[in-house]
């Protein structure tokens, strides 16, 4: 048994926001075989967990008062080949952008548009991760997860899932799973996807063939790097707002007003897609500071950290933002990042 039990654990340096809080408990684990004695001791504790790989999908605004649960889960196997498909399995420990390489080199398509998304493999399918015109669901064969009601390791179909944009069940139920792997359909031929803004533009400025999944790959991580900041540099989880869906009739009442408004017809229930970066941007907060906690001035969906913000500054800011674009547009955003906060 590799359980280890820590008490009074900083998480500084494990959340991509850098804020200075604590966790009144950590547990760690190195094996599978760990998991039904780890959930035995927080039955027996009482107390609330949470799943943390590398943070970078979370804003903690307080102390968390609960046990953090460190699954260091790692391995890559290759599982098998059929009519064209290479199935993948990765532990959830695993770093998301080293195993897009690790695809890439094997000779595997589809998951260079996710590129440079910082956080661990675990964390891919709790947030159904996307960029560029990808997301994640499209190549999940099967989510291994440990099942705190049916306390055993399940195997979860992607129907299962209830994979949404930037939603699953692991997200809504975030107290009955722990996501100790994932598997991954991956083709040796397949199309690339490049007609998102700028992904095709980048490669032509590259030389690059938008046929050639590396190029695709290659200007992915030019544009993130180019756009979004460093969070080893500047405390950050990436995009902070989802962009929001609202029904046909309120889009065609917003285009009235603002006609340069961009937009994406989502589904046949009549929803379209609006940018919260544009949104935010044309309310005047891009590049707005608070004292140490900021809007990015270089991508306006981007909360930062400039040095010393707490959580709490950071939540304050992220507040004011939502209610200052729906003051304007009548469009209320939503935090992609899960928000860690007492009571």
């Amino acid at each position: 048994m590799s359980l280890d039990l820590q008490v009074g654990v900083s998480l500084r340096d494990i959340n991509t926001f850098g804020v200075d809080v604590e966790t009144m408990m950590m547990a760690q684990i190195d094996s599978l075989d760990d998991l039904p004695e780890l959930f035995t001791a927080i039955d027996e504790i009482g107390m609330d967990w949470l799943p943390l790989g590398e943070g970078s999908n979370v804003l903690f605004v307080d102390d968390y008062d609960g046990i953090v649960v460190r699954a260091r889960l790692r391995g890559i196997e290759w599982l098998g080949d059929q009519d064209g498909w290479a199935r993948v399995r990765a532990g959830a420990a695993e770093n998301w952008h080293r195993l897009v390489e690790w695809t890439l080199d094997n000779g595997l398509r589809g998951l260079e548009n996710l590129a440079l998304i910082p956080g661990s493999v675990g964390a891919a399918p709790v947030q159904n991760i996307g960029a560029y015109g990808v997301e994640l669901d499209r190549y999940v064969a099967a989510v291994e997860a440990w099942d705190t009601r049916q306390r055993r390791l399940v195997r979860l179909a992607p129907e299962d899932c209830g994979f949404g944009y930037r939603d699953s069940r692991f997200k809504r139920e975030p107290q009955r799973w722990l996501v100790a792997a994932v598997e991954l359909d991956l083709p040796r031929e397949a199309e690339t996807v490049t007609h998102y803004a700028g992904v095709r533009e980048e490669i032509a400025s590259r030389g690059g063939d938008p046929a050639d999944p590396r190029a695709v790959f290659e200007a992915v991580c030019a544009l993130r790097r180019r756009k979004l900041p460093d969070p080893a540099q500047t405390g950050n989880a990436g995009s902070f707002f989802k962009n929001p869906l609202v029904p046909e009739l309120q889009y065609a009442q917003l285009r009235d007003h603002f006609p340069d408004m961009p937009a994406w017809p989502q589904d046949d229930a009549g929803h379209v897609k609006l940018s919260a970066a544009w949104l935010i941007e044309q309310a005047g907060l891009k590049g707005y500071r608070q004292g140490a906690a900021g809007i990015s001035d270089r991508h306006a969906l981007v909360l930062v950290n400039h040095g010393g913000a707490s959580g709490r500054d950071l939540w304050a800011l992220a507040c004011q933002v939502r209610d200052t674009v729906e003051a304007r547009f009548g469009v209320r955003l939503e935090p992609e990042p899960r928000i860690v906060a007492a009571g």
